[in-house]
């Protein structure tokens, strides 16, 4: 744990925004449909992780391509009395590395202004952790019976659910993937003709899914891991050129830790800890900005541009020194000698001139949940029978920084995906969370420091523009200022500036409880078709 620091200003709750009339609590997610199925739970009395459990298994059919039972991710509870686990249910890789008849290529991701490569194929599957993750979390934290918690699934499985804009949208960015198997092909109606997949305002179903659901809410998760389906996914790896096997499978288990946990800007902060990589990289990054709180002035303005830029590459310079091994940890990088020193640079330098979506859920008792689901950009292979689109995460570079086909075997895979809970002195608390590869990191810091350094309200918090720096490229998003933009282009030659806001900064959505009011509020991040629920 770093040791507190002291607040340098008092932090206030995003009031303008709090729900008066809400009752039951506030969710914050990707679809209308995820939000809905939450809604449904608290509705009827659950609390924050029943609805965030049926808001996942709802969001594998409302957002097919960003969440799935054939992935994994992780879940910070912050229970009412305090406690907070994170339960992490993250892909493991195999006990093996086969070397013969791989099934693994390149496809490549236009997001119009950026394009990005992803392997998939058999070879690129990861040991999933979705279905033990949903087991154990209920288990653990669920007070309502699973079969009411995926009767909303199911039915939209059953009936369909209206493709969106947004989600059209991701399928045209991985069209290739999703036209690389037959059965991707049909599931996802492409033609071959026009090549076109399902239209926005078209019906998308997954009737497969739910007859899965169902027989799994009343077998178990045996079924996933032991039984019939662990039978046929392990019989296709095998033909298919994929690594996994029966042991992968039966040997999986869901990994409780305790939260990493920090101060910054008067609020304790708690996220994903070691061995996934994205909580300790915010946890630098703002580490980092904390020397520079007082000269960030307003948001968009010169100090507050280039100490964000000089953080994010000073964090990115840290991680590639620490990290040239895959199964080194980042932990030596919160010690204060070296956090110092990078305080130092930061400071002279600055005075010198993925698939992944998010669940945020906040409960009248004061539960909050804060739930980010990974696939990956899917393998591009349904395991047979059950609609589940399986995770490439083998195939993703930044999950596999030794290299591809040279990952340690049998080991939790390291991750960007950083689920956060913040309590702030005035008896606010925040759940939130983002998606977007590696770049989900610099979207949670930039809101972290929107609304604590800057004191922002949380919805402007969430939706101003950002900035993101990878590779000695620095990527601007459309809303700084003229002068601001005109700076950043002189100081980083190498930039990219969008023509408008794009999911590749990430989508932040966060569900908030003002405890001493008794007051719910909560903001949704529109780059990734964020929707704000009130019950």
């Amino acid at each position: 744990m770093l040791a507190p620091r002291t607040a340098n200003h008092e932090i206030a709750c995003d009031r303008t925004a709090g729900h008066e009339t809400a009752t039951h609590g506030v969710v914050a997610a990707g679809h209308e449909a995820t939000a809905e199925a939450a809604c449904t739970i608290l509705e009827a009395g659950g609390n924050a992780f029943d609805a965030t459990l049926a808001a996942f298994l709802a969001a594998c059919v409302a957002e097919p391509i960003l969440s799935s039972l054939g992935g994994g991710g992780f879940l910070l509870a912050h229970r009412q009395d305090g406690r907070q686990t994170l339960y992490d249910f993250f892909t493991q890789t195999p006990h093996r590395r086969r070397e013969d008849g791989e099934d693994f290529y390149p496809i490549e991701g236009d997001f119009g202004d950026a394009t990005q490569e992803f392997h998939i194929g058999y070879a690129s599957i990861a040991c999933p952790g979705g279905v033990k993750g949903l087991f154990e979390v209920h288990q653990d934290l669920g007070s309502v019976p699973l079969p009411e918690l995926a009767a909303p699934a199911i039915e939209l499985a059953q009936k369909g659910v209206q493709v969106n804009c947004f989600q059209a949208y991701i399928q045209q960015i991985l069209a290739p993937i999703l036209h690389s198997t037959p059965e991707a092909r049909r599931i996802f109606h492409w033609d071959e003709t026009t090549g076109a997949s399902i239209a926005p305002g078209e019906l998308f179903r997954l009737p497969e899914f739910a007859d899965f659901l169902e027989a799994l809410t009343r077998e178990g998760e045996d079924l996933f891991y032991r039984g019939e389906v662990a039978d046929r996914l392990v019989r296709a790896n095998v033909e298919g050129g994929g690594h996994l096997t029966a042991k992968d499978l039966a040997d999986y288990r869901v990994k409780r830790r305790s939260p990493l946990r920090f101060r910054h800007g008067g609020a304790d902060i708690a996220t994903n800890p070691a061995p996934s990589s994205g909580g300790t990289l915010i946890a630098f990054c703002l580490e980092l900005l904390s020397s520079l709180t007082g000269e960030l002035e307003s948001f968009g303005s010169r100090h507050h541009v280039h100490g964000l830029v000089e953080a994010m590459a000073l964090t990115n310079l840290a991680r590639c020194q620490l990290a040239t091994d895959p199964e080194a940890s980042l932990d030596p990088l919160l010690e204060r000698p070296i956090l110092d020193a990078y305080r130092r640079t930061l400071r002279n330098h600055v005075s010198a001139t993925r698939g992944t979506t998010q669940i945020s859920v906040a409960d009248r008792a004061g539960n909050l949940a804060s739930l980010t689901l990974s696939n990956g950009e899917g393998s591009g292979i349904f395991l047979e029978g059950t609609g589940i689109l399986l995770n490439n995460m083998l195939g993703e570079e930044d999950l596999n920084p030794g290299g591809f086909h040279a990952w340690p075997k049998n080991r939790r895979l390291s991750s960007m995906m950083a689920p956060t809970v913040l309590e702030s002195p005035d008896g606010c608390r925040v759940a939130l969370g983002s998606g977007g590869s590696n770049r989900l990191r610099t979207a949670i810091t930039q809101a972290l420091v929107n609304y604590l350094d800057l004191g922002l309200p949380l919805g402007e918090a969430v939706i101003r523009p950002r900035l993101h720096f990878e590779r000695g490229t620095l990527h601007i998003e459309p809303g700084f200022p003229e002068d601001t933009v005109r700076f950043l282009q002189g100081a980083y030659p190498d930039h990219r500036l969008w023509p408008e806001t794009n999911l590749f900064f990430g989508g932040v959505h966060s569900a908030g409880l003002d405890s001493r009011r008794g007051t719910f509020f909560g903001a949704s991040d529109a780059r990734r078709g964020g929707v704000t629920r009130y019950v």
